[in-house]
């Protein structure tokens, strides 16, 4: 049923349109300061209405800043990669890699490639942050961003979610959950008063139904192409979008009276809430109804201060100390911004300078430089009495040339080869160190998933 309604979704985006979206997002992508700081509302409307699959993975790791983590650290995951690592972490996450989507292709038998690259990103991240170490819900996150990218972008993905989307959710008291969950349940009042009062007459702690819908980004409980449509609007908007699918989700399996029938106590209503219809789960509609639920970054961190205080007051400081959540993309890149300049890819075509543009009507006006030193020419032959007839544009050319024939001290010289080749992607190449013989290098992932 739910394999249907998803398809039935899929098919519904006419082959055109998505080629439309795909130019649409590598220009976006090919530009992505000048969007990010001009049209960022335009990437939010883009993620809403769902990212391009071929386009999917790279959209994920320059939105979440990811790719600029990787560019931070080359070779840090190589590095990681070849130690050891702790026994202790490493035969926790041996056990659960077969749990993750084990019906995948890429996880379906057991030592394959995508198993293998699952481990490797587990242990790398319990050597990136050992105070932290490994939580089960890591799992499923690594797994999804695996799907999407090689190893060593989806360990930087993954970092970039547990130190800036969700900072605290793995560490090992959950803290960071447990006043999210706080949070929630607050917010539920305004959203859904009926479910609110049902929940607490019911006295059903939070954490018993929202833990694994939060600390999984809900991977485990939503159809696969609601999945991937919240995760799109996760990385650009941050954790408000969790909270939403969560009050959507609370709201209509416990927002009405008819609904609250089948929920006479605590054990029928928590196996309501495992079990969710699904309706209320189909693509279509949950995107819907989480975009136009007014809840904003400021409502939730207004009410995070409030738990904060309800919490200090009657359990003491918070153990662990994490690092302020920030609220998506914008936040991200404005906290951490690119150090180097935006690769420009040159021109297939190069033409004449005074040489109109395909599809432009008339002659080319010269540039100012030029209409400049025209006029200054000009001037000069009137006052020598002089003045037969305008300078040609190639004349005008070597006057506004002749200042400029030095060339900077700080430019390294043009290969003539190589003048027209476009950029190269700058990403560090994967080390061949520690690598299985299954598993994908670097590049030949970049062309698989790209």
């Amino acid at each position: 049923m739910l394999a249907s309604l998803s398809m039935a979704r899929l098919e519904e985006v006419p082959l055109e349109v998505l080629r439309q979206r795909e130019s649409k997002w590598l220009d976006m992508l090919n530009n992505w300061d000048k969007w990010m700081a001009k049209k960022h509302k335009k990437i939010r409307l883009r993620c809403q209405k769902g990212i391009p699959p071929s386009l999917r993975g790279r959209a994920w790791q320059y939105l979440s800043g990811g790719k600029v983590k990787l560019q931070q650290n080359p070779g840090k995951f190589d590095e990681l990669d070849m130690s050891p690592g702790d026994p202790k972490w490493l035969d926790v996450i041996e056990r659960d890699l077969h749990r993750q989507f084990p019906f995948h292709e890429m996880f379906v038998s057991r030592g394959g490639h995508g198993q293998q690259d699952l481990f490797r990103v587990l242990k790398a991240y319990t050597l990136y942050r050992p105070e932290e170490g490994y939580c089960q819900a890591q799992a499923p996150i690594a797994a999804v961003l695996l799907m999407h990218m090689p190893a060593e972008q989806a360990f930087w993905c993954l970092v970039q979610i547990c130190e800036k989307y969700l900072p605290g959710y793995y560490s090992e008291k959950l803290e960071a959950i447990q006043l999210d969950g706080e949070i929630l349940f607050s917010l539920l009042q305004k959203v859904s008063p009926v479910a609110h009062k049902h929940l607490s007459q019911q006295k059903i702690d939070p954490l018993l139904y929202m833990t694994e819908w939060f600390m999984c980004a809900f991977a485990r409980t939503l159809p696969w192409s609601s999945v991937l449509r919240v995760w799109d609007m996760f990385f650009c908007e941050g954790v408000k979008i969790i909270f939403r699918v969560g009050l959507v989700l609370l709201k209509h399996a416990l927002g009405s009276p008819e609904k609250l029938k089948a929920c006479q106590g605590q054990y029928e209503t928590i196996e309501q809430l495992r079990s969710l219809s699904p309706k209320i789960m189909q693509e279509a509609f949950l995107v819907q109804e989480v975009v136009e639920l007014p809840v904003t970054e400021r409502q939730i961190e207004r009410e995070h201060l409030i738990q904060l205080r309800r919490w200090q007051e009657t359990r003491g400081e918070l153990q662990c100390h994490s690092p302020p959540r920030l609220h998506g993309a914008k936040a991200i890149l404005e906290a951490e911004p690119c150090p180097w300049p935006t690769l420009q890819p040159s021109p297939s075509i190069r033409l004449p300078p005074d040489a109109p543009l395909p599809g432009s009507k008339g002659k080319v006006k010269p540039p100012k430089q030029i209409q400049k030193a025209q006029k200054e020419q000009q001037k000069q032959a009137k006052a020598r009495g002089q003045l037969d007839e305008p300078p040609t544009l190639s004349q005008a050319k070597a006057v506004a040339a002749a200042g400029d024939a030095r060339p900077p001290q700080d430019m390294p010289p043009k290969d003539p080869d190589h003048q027209d080749s476009a950029p190269q992607d700058s990403a560090p190449q994967d080390s061949a160190h520690h690598r299985s013989r299954e598993s994908l290098t670097s590049q030949e992932s970049e062309d698989t998933y790209l």
